[in-house]
């Protein structure tokens, strides 16, 4: 929502809609996969379905984010902002990386179904399927007029920001970034004249600063700026130094409004440092992981939408909502009561490292911030 006093994003973190997802829709890729286990992505399928019962195959685009859809309209948020950790191709020649992700053009329908705005590209999945993949993919997006950031043609656009019109002249920058302890090959960065993503080597202050040089040659007064990170491992609740300092220094120093993190694959704690939030790990928003052992722990059929809503005066944080979700049959439903709960307290806890506590407020999770 966009207000002159107020403005809401919606932010979540991977978006996962290639292999066993991109098999229900009534188009899709081949399924053979190259994984050491899993050779079809239909066994990503036929796992979730012994789980948690039938898929009614072929699905419509927007099944997949089933009470999402709702709680979006209610929001009406300025931008949505997701990570889409996927190839959009049909190319068939595979990275040598053991994991690959791809859903088939015909499916671009499943990110308009959810009106988004950007997807930031700058992760462990897009370049998959080579560059040709994700040149096809560049392309799809643009053709769905949907804004892409983290990974271009080349390193200027790689770098270049996302621009997203937030109404009333105000403007919303977005900056995908991929950090190699994500596990994006370091060969993946662009260069010159070379498709890649926008790679981050480490978390040095001239990290930092370079991010603030793409910054500033961009920022107008009024203008709202996310940094989108794909950043740390899959798993585990520790915030590195590295990652806390990096993150201060892009407020400090790049006049960043939030910092978006993904990659874990559950949520993560949340920092307010000068009344801008710091998202360490926004957790999986829509995988085909239902069925696979190993991590129980974490709950990741369990995913939250962020809404922070921001001054556009002055980019500080006014509140940040989250909705909480299940992950069930490949679609997102309303969590449940005991679901709820148990995301109240992990989050509760983690955030209490960073002075922050999160209440559970007519359904949603509230951060209250120092």
């Amino acid at each position: 929502m966009r207000t002159p006093d107020e403005l809401t994003l919606f932010l979540c973190g991977d978006v996962m809609t290639g292999r066993g997802v991109d098999q229900v829709f009534a188009r899709s890729c081949p399924p053979n996969l190259y994984e050491p286990y899993v050779r079809s992505a239909l066994e990503y399928v036929e796992m979730a379905e012994r789980a948690n019962g039938p898929i009614p195959r072929p699905v419509d685009h927007a099944y997949v984010w089933g009470d999402a859809l709702e709680i979006l309209a209610d929001a009406r948020p300025a931008a949505r902002i997701i990570n889409l950790e996927t190839a959009i191709t049909c190319s068939d020649e595979p990275e040598p990386k053991g994991i690959h992700y791809r859903m088939h053009p015909a499916n671009v329908p499943v990110l308009t179904a959810a009106g988004v705005d950007c997807c930031v590209l700058a992760n462990n999945h897009v370049l998959d399927w080579g560059e040709a993949g994700l040149l096809e993919t560049l392309d799809l997006l643009a053709t769905a007029g949907i804004r892409a950031a983290g990974a271009g043609r080349d390193a200027a656009a790689a770098r270049a920001p996302a621009v997203l019109d937030a109404g009333g002249g105000a403007r919303i920058l977005v900056l995908g970034i991929g950090a190699a302890d994500s596990g994006i090959p370091r060969s993946w960065a662009a260069g010159d004249a070379k498709p890649g993503v926008h790679l981050l080597r480490g978390y040095s202050r001239r990290d930092a600063e370079r991010i603030a040089d793409v910054v500033a040659a961009m920022k107008r007064a009024g203008d709202i700026v996310v940094a989108s990170i794909h950043w740390g491992p899959n798993w585990g609740y520790e915030i590195p130094p590295e990652h806390r300092r990096f993150a201060h220094a892009l407020i400090d120093d790049a006049g960043v409004d939030v910092v978006h993190g993904h990659s874990s694959h559950h949520p993560k704690a949340i920092e307010v440092y000068r009344d801008r939030p710091i998202l360490y790990g926004c957790g999986d928003f829509l995988n085909d992981y239902e069925g696979i052992s190993g991590y129980e722990e974490f709950r990741t059929e369990l995913t939250l939408m962020y809404f922070p809503t921001l001054d556009p005066r002055t980019g500080r944080l006014l509140r940040l909502v989250m909705a909480p979700l299940r992950i069930r049959r490949f679609r997102l439903e309303h969590a449940a009561g005991p679901d709820r709960a148990w995301l109240r307290d992990t989050l509760d806890r983690e955030c209490r490292r960073f002075g922050g506590r999160v209440a559970l407020r007519d359904g949603a999770l509230v951060l209250e911030p120092p």
